[in-house]
């Protein structure tokens, strides 16, 4: 199979979606691998590292795409990409489109075969695709958030851990999975105050088990949102439907209990954010402010440490890519219940449930297009 690697244009984005270990792989495998010149650059991977192990650079986009079968990315195509899609066209990478309607309907209308890194599903629910990079984003929502509460950003000034007779600073994460989990790791290793709300009960047994004495727990409902947030100094949206958008747990009107300099974080925002005020941002123009608060919501937060992330996707996603390439899609899908999970259209039909509910279209079952 010819699987094509174009270099990522989205602002700032610097990851790459397969490196020389997995074009060895694929080569070995007997296929071919097109890889766009220079797409490994920002994560510290030469043209050469990919031609030592039998790829082929490619002078641009436009070969890397022309050339494939199937085209591996990181993050969606933006919309001077969307002149590539075409039906015979297997696209694998993050696409998100329940919070992006434009986005949706120009690769529904391509009739290309979507498979979403995000929604790909084991039987115990995990999102082995998502989980690499959340774990990154969890932890650099914490990172980032003290930063911004510096007085220097606009922040209320406050030091997350404090030091001896001051006390720390209050961070308050929504959703114990695990962008929270990993927040919540950092923020308690620093000293924070820790709250992490979720609805599961279960799961916040198990958070008590694993997680320090300042990390409190408390179950997630509209009463506890707003007195935990109206004494936050940060807080951190890590909240997940898989495939579908995330619920507004912050509306406009609550921003006026928070304290003013405070932080929020909102990493679901690439699902269309738990705070009703938050959109996407970039890491060039990373806040804005609403009603004293101040709103971080990069959409590709993991770009900023691109070599630490892209090693981390890749080698959840390798698998899934020589499964692809291997079997082509069709049998991949059935042989892998994790991996059809993970098509969320085809042939110009909606396959997964998420994305049809966001926009009230029909959904297609993923299985009648395996035969």
């Amino acid at each position: 199979m010819r699987i094509g690697v174009p270099k990522e244009i989205k602002t700032n984005e610097n990851r790459v979606s397969l490196v020389p270990a997995g074009a060895e792989a694929l080569v070995a495998a007997g296929h071919e691998v097109y890889i766009e010149k220079g797409a490994g650059i920002g994560s510290g991977f030469e043209d050469t590292d990919y031609t030592d192990v039998g790829a082929v650079i490619v002078d641009d986009a436009a070969i890397a795409w022309g050339k494939a079968e199937l085209l591996l990315k990181v993050k969606e195509p933006i919309e001077k990409e969307w002149q590539f899609l075409r039906p015979d066209l297997t696209l694998f990478t993050y696409l998100h489109f329940a919070a992006d309607e434009p986005l949706m309907r120009a690769h529904l209308a391509s009739g290309a075969t979507c498979i979403a890194y995000e929604t790909v599903e084991l039987p115990n629910r995990e999102l082995p695709l998502l989980t690499p990079m959340s774990e990154v984003a969890g932890r650099m929502a914490v990172q980032e958030g003290a930063k911004y509460l510096e007085k220097l950003y606009g922040g209320r000034g406050v030091l997350l851990s404090g030091v001896p007779g001051v006390p720390p600073a209050k961070v308050v994460i929504l959703g114990g999975g695990v962008v929270g989990t990993n927040a919540a790791k950092m923020a308690a290793g620093l000293g924070a105050k820790v709250v992490v709300l979720d609805l599961s009960l279960e799961r916040l047994r198990y958070l008590s088990d694993v997680m320090p004495a300042n990390v409190q727990l408390v179950h997630s409902n509209r009463h506890n949102i707003l007195e935990q947030i109206s004494t936050a100094d940060l807080v951190i949206g890590g909240v997940l439907i898989p495939g579908a958008k995330a619920p507004k747990l912050i509306r406009r009107a609550d921003l006026a209990r928070m304290r003013p300099g405070s932080v929020i974080v909102d990493v679901a925002v690439d699902q269309g954010g738990c705070v009703e005020t938050i959109h996407p941002t970039t890491h060039e123009n990373p806040t804005y402010t609403v009603d004293g608060v101040i709103h971080y919501g990069v959409a590709n937060m993991p770009g900023a440490v691109p070599r630490t992330s892209t090693l981390a996707l890749t080698n959840a996603t390798l698998p899934y890519t020589l499964l692809l390439a291997n079997l082509g899609w069709k049998k991949a899908l059935k042989k892998n219940s994790a991996l059809l999970k993970g098509l969320n259209m085809t042939a110009g039909k909606l396959t997964y449930e998420g994305v049809s509910s966001a926009f009230n279209m029909p959904f297609e079952d993923p299985a009648t297009f395996l035969d």
